[in-house]
């Protein structure tokens, strides 16, 4: 016993942990903010047919960051799950009768025959300016840093709620739900509000 205290309170060892913790530290994903580009990450897609909208099988691979450098305003609106309550009832049908005629994108982390079927459920006129991407692995939402524990209700990681107003790729503005999943700073209203001032 007295050889381990020796050992524990060795100034190497105490040098080593204290300079473990310093990398670990450093090596934290940073949250997305304003200024910083929209993160390159393979998401999901599937489209229903239609004469505006081609034919895509759910699975087929999109990246969003390629998308969005080609468009001067669009925004990307991150929901905790398809098909749940808040997301279906009032945060995504906001800005569906919004109409704002800016390009917006939902990202769950669900997969693209869900969210294909979510889309089909809300859009019944196959809105062009709204697609619903899957993010079946959570990578993107890993990359923004939007992921919050929710094994106890869905069984896995999810995405908080909140919204990104995107110009040519650059992430311009952030609203991201203090409570992960509360419809208030990321709801329609308060966004193109915001958006419409900047």
């Amino acid at each position: 016993m007295a050889a381990f205290h020796r050992i524990a309170g060795s100034p190497l060892l105490r040098s080593a942990i204290a300079n473990s913790k310093r990398t670990f530290h450093g090596s934290a994903i940073v949250s997305i903010k304003a200024g910083d580009a929209f993160p390159d990450v393979e998401l999901m897609e599937g489209r229903r047919v239609s004469a505006a909208l081609p034919a895509r099988p759910p699975g087929t691979k999109l990246s969003l960051a390629r998308v969005l450098q080609k468009q001067p305003k669009a925004i990307v609106v991150g929901v905790p799950a398809a098909f749940s309550p808040a997301c279906s009832a009032t945060h995504v049908p906001g800005y569906i009768a919004a109409k704002s005629g800016i390009p917006t994108y939902v990202v769950s982390v669900n997969d693209a025959f869900v969210m294909k079927a979510w889309k089909e459920s809300l859009l019944k006129d196959g809105t062009p300016e709204f697609r619903f991407l899957a993010d079946p692995a959570g990578a993107l939402t890993a990359a923004l840093d939007m992921e919050f524990d929710s094994e106890k209700i869905f069984g896995n990681k999810r995405s908080k709620r909140y919204a990104l107003y995107v110009q040519n790729g650059k992430v311009k503005q952030v609203f991201v739900e203090p409570d992960n999943t509360g419809v208030s700073e990321s709801a329609a209203g308060k966004v193109l509000e915001a958006i419409s001032k900047a």
